[in-house]
């Protein structure tokens, strides 16, 4: 699925996340760690066109990373999740990338090549941003314990020492 064109009328970026326009922005409502929140059901398609779903890492933490190539703050916490794969990904854990580029996979599959990214990306879409919530800017991430629940959301950067530990208070 194509991303919308609303994201090109994107603004700037500032600080630590990128503002996103009103059609990717909704309701707020993050969850902390020890809150118990079902993460949605999504279907999307990788940079080859393949399908990845959700369900396909049942029984793992997941990370769900909203980011676009674009975005500063995005690009700046990909080597942190680079390592942390290659960290904990025998422990469980997956980090996966949705994408939120206009430009779709003919800009994101040589911008993760590049970058060395060796996790999954997907190409993100309006309906599994409003099924997270809504997201007000980029990078926003999600952390889903082997449950499937959502325990942690966050926008904008986090040191990668920093966000470890939150992902190791659930995947051990």
């Amino acid at each position: 699925m194509k991303t919308p064109r609303s994201l090109l009328a994107l603004a700037a970026c500032a600080g630590l996340a990128c503002a996103l326009p009103a059609a990717f922005a909704a309701a707020k409502g993050g969850a902390s760690l020890p809150l118990l929140r079902e993460a949605p059901a999504w279907t999307l398609k990788d940079v080859a066109g393949n399908p990845v779903r959700f369900a396909d890492f049942k029984g793992k933490v997941v990370v769900i990373d909203f980011w676009a190539t674009w975005c500063p703050p995005c690009r700046e916490e990909i080597p942190g999740y680079i390592e942390l794969t290659k960290k904990y990904g025998k422990d469980g854990l997956v980090v996966i990338g949705i994408s939120l580029d206009q430009g779709g996979p003919g800009v994101v599959r040589p911008f993760a090549a590049k970058s060395g990214i060796n996790y999954p990306i997907v190409m993100g879409d309006d309906a599994t941003v409003a099924a997270f919530g809504g997201v007000e800017g980029i990078p926003t991430t999600f952390l889903i314990d082997r449950d499937g629940r959502i325990r942690d959301k966050k926008v904008g950067m986090m040191a990668t020492a920093e966000y470890e530990k939150k992902i190791l208070a659930i995947l051990k």
